[in-house]
């Protein structure tokens, strides 16, 4: 690797090598360190390259480690608002004791770009919008569409936080997404059911077509301290913020935090222009939950189903204790034969109730035309029992029987369907029971 380095030395292209597992730097040429500012490669050696060459707090979200193999080159072109630069990129992959190193090399096709016609000048707000719209479109899925959008937005305004509000049901504002450059503290987490009444000023301005410019935050200290108490402790001092709209109606807003003050004005063009895609991806986000959320629903009882289950079964932490309860309902083949299928579907979506009413809070999923089962990772035996005892307690006020097999575990580092399993026999042990004391022949 170090003769590697040597060789790239004194090119006059911009290179730069980093661990691809840490994301450390472990090298910079004399072209790439003069024109980010640093002296030596002691000053960035150790450091992320995220942090070092785009001013993130957060590994890109246009990385493309992940596609890097050894011997072949990967070709992209991107605009680097840090450098205002457009550049011509060349990444590969090289191993090398043991570690695997991203090598990128970088030309600078800004000459070329301009004599082509391509761009104009950096403040080129179609130009940015459209490479802003090409990065986030290649996104696989709407969140990374918006995630993606976000960062790039942020570090051509050049601004420490970029966000957006999504108004809730109740009316309550929630920051859903952000991004920060590096050295600010995330707010995201800080920002959840802001009450109608802190952002009511916005919102009556986006009600008249006008969007929020805040040059000094020390204006509004007096004119409107519920807000000033929610920006100061952020340690903002100037904004720009639009309204998102959807079919007409505000749905939200987003803006950034700390832009130069001389380019707040076309902060607020831009989040004007960019707003239209940020809603249709918000949309599309939308979109995909809702068919994933069929994809994992039962329909009929509205329960979670087999792939809802198995999704559950790989979030439970193995050191976790664990409760299955299988439950069979009985008699429905019986009423479906007796009284119509309408009627036995009733009589599942009683018995889901009851199952889902008393493990309320647990996993509850339909995993067969006739069987339910409870998952409760984290609880203690003691509670498990109670809750198998009131489930048989409460069937009568659903006027359904079910069949129960219940199991508790101090781990779940046994495989879970040896736990499902074992719950699943001592279900039918129970069936079998409840047949030979009610005499019932269980064919019919």
């Amino acid at each position: 690797m170090e003769k590697i380095c040597k060789f790239f030395e004194n090119l006059d292209e911009f290179v730069y090598v980093a661990d691809i597992d840490t994301y450390e730097i472990v090298y910079m040429n004399r072209k790439t360190l003069d024109e980010y500012g640093y002296s030596s490669l002691d000053e960035v050696k150790g450091k992320k390259c995220y942090e070092v060459l785009q001013k993130s707090a957060t590994p890109c979200t246009i990385c493309n480690n992940a596609m890097l193999e050894e011997g072949r080159f990967k070709e992209w072109r991107y605009f680097n608002p840090l450098l205002n630069k457009h550049l011509l990129l060349k990444d590969t992959m090289m191993q090398d004791n043991g570690r695997r190193y991203r090598i990128e090399l970088a030309l600078d096709a800004t000459t070329e770009e301009v004599k082509n016609g391509m761009i104009r000048e950096y403040q080129n707000l179609e130009e940015i919008v459209n490479e802003g719209l090409r990065l986030a479109l290649r996104a696989p899925m709407p969140d990374d569409s918006i995630n993606v959008l976000l960062e790039y937005i942020g570090k051509e305004l050049d601004c420490e936080r970029i966000y957006i509000f999504e108004k809730d049901d109740r009316g309550y504002d929630n920051n859903t997404y952000e991004w920060c450059t590096s050295g600010v503290e995330p707010q995201i987490q800080n920002l959840k059911n802001l009450s109608p009444d802190v952002c009511e000023s916005w919102y009556h301005n986006f009600s008249h077509d006008k969007n929020i410019m805040i040059e000094y935050l020390e204006d509004i200290k007096d004119s409107n301290r519920m807000l000033y108490n929610v920006l100061a402790p952020q340690n903002i001092h100037s904004l720009a913020v639009v309204p998102l709209y959807d079919d007409g109606k505000i749905i939200g807003f987003y803006g950034v935090d700390n832009p130069p003050a001389r380019s707040l004005e076309y902060s607020t063009n831009m989040l004007k222009i960019m707003g239209h895609f940020i809603v249709s991806a918000l949309k599309r986000r939308d979109l995909v939950k809702e068919l994933e959320t069929m994809g994992m629903t039962d329909q009929l009882t509205k329960l979670g189903n087999r792939f809802a289950m198995d999704r559950y079964i790989s979030e439970i932490r193995p050191e976790s204790s664990i409760g299955a309860v299988y439950c069979d309902i009985t008699g429905l083949k019986r009423v479906n034969d007796s009284q119509g299928h309408i009627a036995g579907d009733n009589l599942i979506i009683r018995a889901s109730q009851c199952l889902a009413r008393t493990f309320d809070g647990y996993g509850v999923f339909r995993i067969g035309g006739d069987e339910l089962l409870a998952l409760c990772p984290g609880i203690s035996e003691h509670d498990m029992t109670a809750l198998v005892e009131k489930l048989r307690t409460d069937m009568p006020d659903y006027n359904v029987i079910m069949a129960v097999g219940a199991i508790w575990r101090s781990s779940n580092k046994e495989s879970m369907d040896r736990l499902l399993s074992e719950s699943e026999k001592l279900m039918y042990e129970d069936k079998a029971r409840y047949y030979a004391n009610a005499n019932i022949d269980r064919r019919r």
